[in-house]
């Protein structure tokens, strides 16, 4: 029986076979219908998610009601309007031409300008005077704010005068008051690439800077011999404001409060730190004053054209030693005392012409001359860096310089050499502690603005 089933199957796979291979086309036809079926039936039970236009919806209205338009006029014509502006004062401005600059339609405003004393300082001396209006929406003025350099001469690099013009029931009063400067700290940092000045320019750095890091750095780097192509700077410093907002005159820089100068490879550093008693100074990292007893320089930026050492000269045409130092310059240059002292001498002295000297401490005198103004007196006491007079060709020069001389017991010495020998002060054991922490910051600081160098404007 068994036999019988296996040959019956048997021969009906042999009869399908045969009829695969004779019919090909009918097989495959076959197959496809059997799985379209299949693929149909997965496609029908596949989406379970009711269908979204058989779920219920409702439909919610809301009324709105809109303000008409004469009644948000009316609104809006209850609201004072104010209206602000700025400017700085121009050197050709009236009263009149100030105030319409400013949006200011008011002759009132402009006529009280003209007569109130105080009120006049607006346009009075320096023009650049940081001015602030407010008026309401007819442009009649109802606040006026100036600020400017203080009126005291000895406070300008710490004060600034507020001069405040406002309307009070009906009349114009004035308000003229002396506030301090408020210093707020910036970094900076820059590339030699011409000058020191054109690098302060292109890091976007107040040219005072520049000035600033001569005086700190000027017994350790020769800025007039070895500034090199490839040397950086980084400075953390003072940016003055005036109720918050930078001045504009001063060119708007306090002091430098730390300093960082690599020269040809080397690196110098400088903060500023006060003592005990208020006295504040330049100090390297360790302690050791940068503020020697005599600066290497009587000027900030020169180029020294003749310098210790015999030289044929120029009007005699004779070898004889030259007992000084000559510095060229364009007239008008400021000339400044290497070291505190007492003026000794100021005046006309033969081929000197006119010539300023100084007595210092220990039989030291130093000398400036052929300056075209003398800005000292005799018995005047001076300050290292103060003014003495101005670059001239008076006496015998054949052209604009200074030439100074170093005397020492009245025998002439080597600038140069005097100034690089000059002793320095320690900070005191007390105050060291504290001294290290201000530094600790600094050098922070310096760090800081050293990543900024590459970067234009790099005052930050």
């Amino acid at each position: 029986m068994l036999n019988s089933i296996k040959q019956t199957s048997l021969s009906l796979l042999q009869r399908l076979n045969d009829a695969a291979h004779r019919h090909p086309r009918r097989v495959a036809a076959g197959v496809c219908t059997v799985l379209a079926g299949f693929a149909v039936t997965a496609f029908g039970i596949a989406p379970m998610a009711p269908d979204a236009a058989e779920l219920p919806q409702r439909l919610v209205t809301e009324e709105l009601t809109l303000t008409g338009i004469d009644q948000q006029l009316e609104a809006l014509a209850q609201h004072a309007l104010e209206l602000s502006r700025s400017d700085l004062t121009r050197a050709s401005d009236t009263a009149d031409s100030l105030l319409r600059r400013l949006g200011v339609a008011d002759a009132s405003a402009a006529a009280f300008i003209r007569s109130d004393r105080d009120a006049r300082r607006l346009l009075e001396g320096r023009a650049g005077k940081m001015v602030q209006v407010t008026t309401d929406d007819g442009g009649a003025l109802k606040e006026l704010v100036a600020r400017f350099p203080a009126l005291d001469s000895a406070q300008t690099a710490t004060h600034f005068s507020r001069l405040t013009i406002s309307r009070v029931a009906g009349r114009w009063l004035t308000r003229l008051e002396t506030a301090p400067l408020i210093g707020q700290v910036r970094l900076g940092s820059g590339t030699i690439r011409s000058s020191l000045f054109a690098a302060t320019d292109e890091a976007k750095l107040p040219d005072s800077i520049a000035t600033q890091m001569v005086d700190i750095f000027s017994t350790e780097i020769d800025f007039h011999r070895q500034l090199r192509k490839g040397d950086t700077f980084s400075v953390v410093f003072e940016a003055l404001t005036a109720d918050d907002q930078p001045i504009t005159w001063n060119e708007g820089t306090g002091r430098i409060l730390a300093a960082e100068f690599t020269n040809n490879g080397k690196t110098a550093q400088a903060v500023w730190f006060k003592d005990g008693h208020g006295r504040g100074a330049y100090f390297s990292p360790d302690g050791q004053s940068k503020k020697r007893a005599f600066l290497a320089s009587p000027m900030e930026f020169s180029r020294i054209t003749s310098g210790f050492a015999m030289r044929l000269h120029p009007i005699m045409q004779t070898w004889r030693a030259h007992n000084g130092v000559d510095y060229g310059a364009p007239s008008g240059t400021p000339v400044r005392t290497v070291g505190d002292g007492v003026v000794d001498f100021a005046g006309w002295q033969n081929g000197y012409g006119n010539v300023v000297q100084v007595k210092h401490g220990g039989d030291k005198t130093t000398v400036y001359a052929h300056l075209s103004k003398l800005e000292v007196r005799k018995g005047q006491r001076v300050e290292q860096g103060q003014r003495v007079g101005l670059v001239g060709a008076t006496g015998w020069a054949t052209g604009p310089h200074l030439h100074f001389e170093f005397r020492v017991g009245g025998q002439f010495q080597d600038p140069l050499k005097i100034a690089r020998a000059a002793e320095t002060v320690v900070i005191d054991a007390t105050a060291r502690p504290r001294f290290l922490q201000t530094a600790a910051a600094a050098s922070a600081q310096l760090d800081a603005a050293e990543s900024l160098i590459g970067r234009r404007g790099d005052g930050e």
